[in-house]
């Protein structure tokens, strides 16, 4: 794409695009509006916020502002939307979009950025219908001359889904939904310590009317005991359902803490509403425990965005401003949409119409179609979170030449999302008849095994001791980054010795080389011809096969806290920079997803390394940045470093050069969080991915019951990683001619071939400005 001065000297049209944010608020909406914001004015066009949604628009005056770079500098880690949303009846009427027509034709705007729910969207799309008949109107009032609705013919609209309920169908995730889980999970988490000392029950009610989703993953996130969503209703008699699996888990399996998950829209399969007043009533009476009930209420809306909302509102609104310069006049309007890894456009009216025909088939009872209507993630979860609740399923227990002895081991880094991936996987094996084996400390624990050791480097897990790792960090059975190859052949005799059928590893890079080796000594020991598959989880997201790995996510949260923190130190100051050093070995994923989540100047990352004219045009960019800024702004400039980008510019060097040739006009320090990037109780989405991914890994092992050692070794797939790969979850083979080993991993980096990441490099740039000055300089260096 053309930078600012590029554009600026191509004969077209200079674009002014509205903005405005619509229905109720969620999360990231801000920075929605900052990346549209920016960008637009990257592509050499005009921005406009409209305040107060379509009130503004209809209002018309000082409600539509033009915005310049500045004005949304900040924005990213504030909550709420800071151009305002409200719900406006006027825009409901023919007469009020003929208002807002004639008021967008006077400030020239001809194409408009919604972001909202269905509603605003659907409102959007009926004003584009209308917009010839509209201006034409107008023209006949004489509000409007010919001359003046010329040039604006053709309005061009582009949504984007604000929305913490995730109710929108044909995305995976809308902007909001994450941070908004985030809340629920953070107020569960802190009623955990009072409900298991006082052995009480506690049902918590959540945002929902015709929505599961936040119930779902809540109740997954969190290891409820129960759980009711308005898509699928509990079947007749779930009072005595419920009643009898909180006390087994109490009673039976010595579970202290009973949580239920309430969505505000459950109901009974005869569309009679189930209250969490009415769930606290029955297990009051019916099992005399002790029951509260917290009803979460707008907490879910407040607060700052988390990483994965900033990330994807960030991303969607720079997609928009794309979106709205390739339309063409009888381009349907697109909604911007995420599946699994990969920003999309869908036609907005096709996603509209599938998400209000969710809500006609719940009002019809027909709970399986809505169901099937909701993403395919969606019903993934569903079954997940059935299946693993509790490991009492009689009629999916396999028959016993079915089942399988599979072992789990940890490999590298902790990670989040270790404990909750291998909780799942134990729950699972128990629901078909598994026997799960944790292999305690790694490799290294499984050789060094010895008689004294009284619970020995492998044993079977029960139930009841992972339900606690539902949001611990870390790894409770212990990880090392030791390898199989340090013995070979103990490592096969231990296999043999515990008859393990499967092997299921989790972990980074190391993990990856260990199934690697194991699938390569294959030839030689036949204990190794067993199904396994690698689940990355690594801060650094650099295995090969996937563009998601667990505790990613985990990390990127911790980083952003981070940075919020120490950006409020510059508020005395007002003319500092922190340069922060990131995690992440030699990929630079986390330091630029993180740069862009936090609005960083620069990202530095050893693919593309450090040089001195890189630094000397960064800070001429930094004098040029607080020359404009003159003050006015509180909070301090970020520069991300990856903590291999250079051997010899350091975290600290850089920031004492930077000291050094600002000559007291501004300040810099450096941050080096350290393991704290490790550290914490893993994010929401590390805690229900690790879920999704685990339970798919064991099914694909439990697909090689019964087949011999020679048929599994001479099938690819049985050596595997599971990954995400653009909008697909899908396993590649690790060997082979088109395996993994041999065509996407660079083993001397520790990191895949080709990083999906690096493209996110150029947006960061794009956002900061950087961008514009790089373009400057490389024509200086031509000239």
């Amino acid at each position: 794409m053309a930078t600012s001065t590029q554009a600026s000297t191509e004969p077209v049209k200079r674009r002014r695009i509205g903005v405005l944010t619509s229905g109720g608020d969620a999360p990231g909406m801000n920075g929605a509006v900052r990346a549209v914001v920016r960008m637009a004015l990257h592509s050499d066009c005009e921005a406009f916020a409209i305040y107060e949604g379509y009130e503004g628009l209809v209002n018309g005056g000082d409600m539509i502002r033009q915005l310049h770079w500045e004005d949304v500098r900040g924005w990213l880690s504030r909550g709420g939307t800071l151009i305002g949303s409200a719900r406006c009846m006027t825009f409901r009427e023919r007469s009020g979009r003929l208002r807002a027509a004639k008021n967008m034709v006077l400030r020239g705007i001809d194409a408009l950025v919604v972001c909202g729910g269905d509603g605003s969207l659907t409102g959007a799309d009926i004003f584009r219908s209308e917009w010839p008949g509209l201006l034409e109107e107008l023209v006949k009032t004489a509000e409007l001359t010919e001359e003046q609705i010329e040039p604006y013919k053709v309005l061009n609209i582009v949504g984007l889904v604000g929305s913490i309920d995730n109710d929108m169908s044909g995305t995976d995730a809308t902007i909001g939904c994450y941070s908004s889980l985030t809340r629920i999970c953070d107020a569960v988490d802190d009623v955990f310590d009072t409900a298991f000392s006082h052995q009480r029950g506690f049902v918590i009610e959540v945002m929902g009317r015709h929505c599961g989703w936040l119930a779902l993953m809540a109740a997954i996130s969190t290891g409820a005991d129960w759980l009711f969503i308005p898509e699928m209703p509990p079947r007749d008699g779930w009072e005595d359902d419920m009643c009898s699996i909180i006390t087994k888990n109490r009673h039976e399996r010595g579970k202290r803490r009973t949580i239920v998950i309430v969505a505000e829209g459950a109901q009974d399969r005869e569309l009679n509403k189930i209250s969490s007043s009415k769930v606290k009533d029955i297990l009051t009476q019916r099992l005399g425990l002790d029951t509260r009930v917290t009803v979460l209420g707008h907490t879910q809306r407040g607060g700052p965005a988390c990483a994965y909302d900033r990330w994807l509102s960030t991303l969607q609104g720079v997609e928009a401003v794309r979106a709205v310069l390739d339309m063409k006049p009888d381009s349907p309007s697109p909604v911007i949409t995420i599946r699994e890894n990969k920003i999309m456009r869908t036609p907005l009216m096709e996603a509209v119409k599938a998400t209000q025909a969710v809500t006609k088939h719940i009002q019809n009872k027909d709970f399986a179609t809505a169901m099937t209507l909701r993403d395919s993630e969606f019903k993934e979860y569903h079954y997940a979170y059935l299946n693993t609740a509790t490991p009492v399923h009689p009629k999916l227990v396999l028959p016993a030449e079915k089942r399988m002895r599979i072992a789990i081991v940890h490999v590298g880094a902790p990670a989040g999302g270790m404990n909750q991936a291998t909780r799942a996987a134990v729950a699972y094996c128990l629901t078909r008849g598994h026997t799960p084996l944790a292999i305690h400390n790694g490799f290294p624990g499984l050789i060094r095994h010895h008689a004294d050791e009284p619970l020995g480097s492998v044993r079977e897990v029960r139930w009841i001791e992972t339900d606690a790792w539902v949001n611990e960090g870390g790894s409770d059975i212990g990880t090392n980054r030791g390898l199989p190859s340090e013995d070979i052949e103990k490592t096969a005799k231990c296999f043999e010795k515990h008859q393990f059928d499967a092997l299921f590893v989790v972990g980074g890079f190391e993990a990856f080389t260990a199934v690697s080796q194991l699938r390569q000594a294959r030839d030689k020991y036949d204990a190794f011809k067993i199904p396994m598959t690698v689940l990355p989880a690594t801060i650094s997201n650099n295995v090969p096969g996937t563009e998601y790995s667990l505790g990613s996510d985990t990390c990127l949260n911790a980083l952003i806290e981070f940075c919020d923190c120490i950006r409020q130190s510059a508020s005395s100051s007002r003319r500092r920079v922190f340069v922060i050093e990131t995690q992440g070995g030699k990929s630079g994923y986390i330091a630029t997803t993180a740069g862009l989540a936090v609005g960083a100047v620069a990202v530095y990352i050893p693919e593309e390394g450090i040089d001195i004219k890189m630094l000397a045009r960064d800070i001429d960019f930094l004098r040029e940045n607080f020359a404009r800024d003159k003050g006015a702004n509180r909070a301090g400039k970020i520069i991300m470093r990856n903590e291999t980008a250079s051997s010899t510019y350091t975290t600290q060097v850089i920031a004492d050069m930077i000291k050094e040739e600002a000559k007291g006009r501004f300040e810099s320090r450096a941050a080096v969080p350290g393991h704290f990037q490790q550290g914490g109780k893993p994010s929401p989405m590390d805690r229900i991915r690790a879920l999704r991914m685990a339970i798919k890994c064991l099914m694909h092992m439990e697909s090689y019951a019964g087949r011999s050692k020679d048929e599994i070794a001479q099938d690819e797939m049985s050596a595997s990683v599971i990954g995400i790969k653009g909008s697909h979850v899908l396993f590649s083979a690790m060997g082979g001619e088109s395996g993994l080993e041999a065509n996407e991993t660079d083993w001397a980096r520790r990191r895949p071939k080709t990083e999906f990441w690096l493209q996110l490099q150029d947006t960061v740039d794009i956002l900061s400005g950087r961008s514009s000055a790089k373009a400057t300089w490389t024509c200086y260096d031509d000239v």
